[in-house]
C-alpha cells in the first residue's frame, strides 16, 4: 500500500510505530547535520526528520534532491519530537524516515503553496489545482461538504425527497438572460440551462412527491460580481398543503440546525419585517440588522427654512453615528465623496456634530438655528458626542444612497463583524414593479407567485402597485441568502397573472402551457424556496466572496482561464449545429 496513515493523523500514541506517509513536500530545512521535510496531504502535515549518522547517507541525498511539491512516500517510525510544534495536530510528534521513495517530481510552481501566498488573483485561478492544495482553499470545501451534508439530514428528517429535475430546458422570456445551447438533431431550435428548476418542482408537486429538494446547479448569464457566478448552486424546495407560515418555519429550522452543527451557533428565533418597513428604516430589502443606525425622516423639520435642496426634495432622512461627531473635515469630506461617488449618485451630504457642550455643528448654519438643529437630534435620538449624517431627494433613490452611507459607516466603526450573525425574514414584497424605460410591470420574483389573497381585488381591477405577493426572503448580515413564495395553483388565476404581465394567451400558451395544462389535472397548493448554497457557504466562513466556495470559479469576465474557456469551436462541429459565422457575426 501507498500509505498506512495520513499526515493528519499520527500522535503521540502512535510513538515507535512503523508507518508509510505519502504526500507533498511542503518545506525542507536542511541544517546539515539534520534536514527537515514537512510532508502534506488533505489531512495535515507530519515532520520527517533525517539525522547524520543515524540516516544512511544515500538516504540524505534522496532527501536533497527533493524539491518543493515533489510527490514523495516516507517510511519510518514514529518518535516524539523535542521541540513541539503546538500549532499542528501532529506538532508532538515526527517520522524518523528509514526510506524515501520519489513518485513523482515537480517543477517549482507558480506561488507559494500556503495560507499566505504571494500569488495573485489570476495567477491563482489559471492554476486552480494548486490553489486547492492550499489548506485555506481546501477548508473552505470542506465547509460546503459539511454544510451539504447537514441539509441533506435535516431536509431527509422532514420527509422531503431528493429529485433531480433536467438541465436542458426551454427558455424563458422572464428574469436573467438565459444560456442557450443549440440541438443538432432540431437545427434553428435551442435549449436553455435552467435558472432555476422553478416549474419543474411545480409539477413535482402536482405530481403528489409533496416534499422535494435538490441541491443543484443554476445558470445565469449576467453581469458578475462577488457573490454572482455564471453557474452556481441552490439548495431548492418545494412543499405541499402548506401556507406562509409552514414555509417559514420549516426552513428557519433549516438554517437553525446548519448554525448548530456546523458553527455550533445557536442562533434565536428570526425575526419578521416586511418590505415596507424595512426600506423605510434601512433603505435596502436586504437590511443589516448587526448594528442600529436606522433612518429616521426630519422632511417636515427640515423643509421650508430656505436652504432649497431640502425645500425641493420629497424626502429628507438622515441616520446617526454613535460617537462621530469629532470627525475631522477630512473625514466628513470623504464620506462626502463617497456618496458623490457615480454608483452611488447623491449629489452632496449635509452633516451635524452634536457637540460635548450641547451645541451644534453643522454644514447648514446658514439655514437652520441651534434650536432646528437640536429638534433634528431629538427626532433621531441622537446624544452629545454623536454625528447626523442626511441626504435628501426623490424617495426611493435617496433611501438607496442612505443604505450605501449607512453600511459604510457600520464598515468604519467596525460594526460588521464577520463573526456575529444577524438573520431575519423579509416579507410581505410588492407582486409588481414598473419599468420607467419598457413601460410596462414585471413580476418582482416571477409570474407564479401568489398575490396575498387579500390582495386578488387589486389584481384583477388592475392596481398592480397595491398588490402584495405571498411572498418572503431569509437575510443574513445585509445578504439574501434564499427566497421563495406561496405558487399561484389555480389555472385561472395564473392566466391573469400572466396577462397583466403583458402575455398574451397564445405567449402564455406557447412558454407555459405545460405548467397551465397540468393544473387542470389537480393541483395542490403549494409553495417553497431557494437558498444560495454557495452565499451561505462564503457567509458560514466569514468571506466576502463565493469563489472561494466553489472548485473550479469563473472569473469577473465569465471566464475559466483554467481551461481557457468560452472558446471557439470547430467549423465542422458549427455545420453540425446548422450555424454558420460571417465576419465573426453568427447568422
Amino acid at each position: 500500500m501507498f500509505r498506512t496513515h495520513t499526515c493528519g493523523e499520527l500522535r503521540l500514541s502512535n510513538q515507535n510505530e512503523n508507518v508509510t506517509l505519502a504526500g507533498w513536500v511542503q518545506t525542507i530545512r536542511d541544517k546539515g547535520s539534520i534536514l527537515w521535510i514537512d510532508l502534506r496531504d488533505r489531512y495535515g502535515i507530519t515532520q520527517i526528520t533525517l539525522v547524520e549518522n543515524k540516516t544512511p547517507a544515500e538516504l540524505f541525498e534522496t532527501a536533497r534532491s527533493l524539491g518543493r511539491e515533489f510527490v514523495i512516500q516516507v517510511s519510518g517510525k514514529v518518535a516524539e519530537r523535542e521541540s513541539k510544534n503546538p500549532k499542528l495536530p501532529t506538532g508532538e510528534i515526527e517520522v524518523w524516515a528509514e526510506k524515501i521513495a520519489i513518485l513523482n517530481p515537480a517543477e517549482v510552481p507558480p506561488f507559494k503553496i500556503e495560507d499566505e501566498t504571494d500569488g495573485g488573483d489570476d495567477l491563482r485561478m489559471k492554476f486552480r489545482y494548486l490553489d486547492l492544495r492550499r489548506n485555506i482553499v481546501r477548508k473552505n470545501l470542506e465547509l460546503r461538504h459539511k454544510m451539504a451534508q447537514e441539509t441533506r439530514k435535516y431536509l431527509d428528517s422532514q420527509y422531503f425527497i431528493e429529485v433531480e429535475t433536467p438541465v436542458l430546458i426551454k427558455s424563458t422570456p422572464e428574469g436573467a438572460r438565459d444560456f442557450v445551447v443549440p440541438s443538432r438533431m432540431n437545427q434553428g431550435q435551442f435549449y436553455a440551462l435552467p435558472q432555476s428548476p422553478q416549474t419543474f418542482k411545480q409539477l413535482l408537486m402536482v405530481a403528489g412527491f409533496d416534499r422535494y429538494y435538490q441541491i443543484v446547479k443554476c445558470f445565469r448569464d449576467e453581469d458578475l460580481r462577488a457573490d454572482r457566478q455564471p453557474e452556481f448552486t441552490q439548495i431548492d424546495c418545494e412543499m405541499s398543503f402548506v401556507e406562509q407560515e409552514d414555509v417559514l418555519q420549516m426552513f428557519e429550522g433549516l438554517i437553525r440546525h446548519l448554525f448548530r452543527s456546523v458553527k455550533g451557533i445557536e442562533i434565536p428565533t428570526l425575526p419578521r419585517m416586511s418590505y415596507e418597513e424595512a426600506m423605510r428604516l434601512y433603505g435596502s430589502d436586504k437590511p443589516d440588522t448587526r448594528f442600529e443606525m436606522k433612518f429616521t425622516e426630519i422632511t417636515h423639520l427640515a423643509k421650508g427654512k430656505g436652504f432649497q435642496v431640502f425645500d425641493n426634495a420629497e424626502i429628507v432622512v438622515g441616520i446617526c453615528a454613535k460617537g462621530c461627531a469629532e470627525y475631522t473635515r477630512k473625514q466628513l469630506d470623504e464620506l462626502t465623496e463617497f456618496v458623490k461617488k457615480p454608483q452611488i449618485g447623491a449629489k452632496g451630504l449635509v452633516y451635524v456634530q452634536c457637540k460635548a457642550d450641547g451645541s451644534f455643528k453643522s454644514s447648514v448654519d446658514k439655514f437652520y438655528t441651534q434650536d432646528d438643529l437640536r429638534t433634528w437630534a431629538e427626532a433621531m435620538q441622537a446624544q452629545a458626542g454623536d454625528l447626523l449624517l442626511i441626504l435628501s431627494g426623490e424617495t426611493a433613490k435617496t433611501r438607496k444612497q442612505l443604505s450605501e452611507l449607512r453600511l459604510e459607516m457600520g464598515t468604519r466603526l467596525g460594526l460588521r463583524d464577520k463573526n456575529k450573525f444577524s438573520c431575519l425574514w423579509v416579507i410581505d414584497f410588492p407582486a409588481f414593479e414598473y419599468d420607467e424605460e419598457a413601460g410596462r410591470w414585471f413580476a418582482m420574483h416571477h409570474p407564479f407567485t401568489s398575490p396575498k389573497p387579500e390582495d386578488i381585488t387589486f389584481l384583477q381591477n388592475g392596481e398592480l402597485g397595491k398588490v402584495r405577493a405571498n411572498a418572503y426572503d431569509m437575510v443574513i448580515n445585509g445578504t439574501e441568502v434564499g427566497g421563495g413564495s406561496i405558487r399561484i395553483f389555480d389555472k385561472n388565476l395564473q392566466a391573469k397573472m400572466f396577462e397583466v404581465l403583458g402575455f398574451t394567451a397564445e405567449q402564455a400558451e406557447k412558454q407555459f402551457g405545460f405548467l397551465m395544462n397540468a393544473f387542470r389535472y389537480g393541483a395542490p397548493p403549494h409553495g417553497g424556496i431557494a437558498f444560495g448554497f454557495d452565499r451561505l457557504c462564503a457567509i458560514f466562513s466569514g468571506a466576502d466572496s463565493i469563489r472561494d466556495f466553489i472548485a473550479f470559479p469563473k472569473n469577473n469576465s465569465g471566464r475559466d482561464v483554467m481551461i481557457d474557456a468560452p472558446s471557439e469551436i470547430f467549423q465542422e462541429q458549427l455545420e453540425e449545429l446548422g450555424i454558420r459565422l460571417v465576419k465573426n457575426k453568427q447568422l
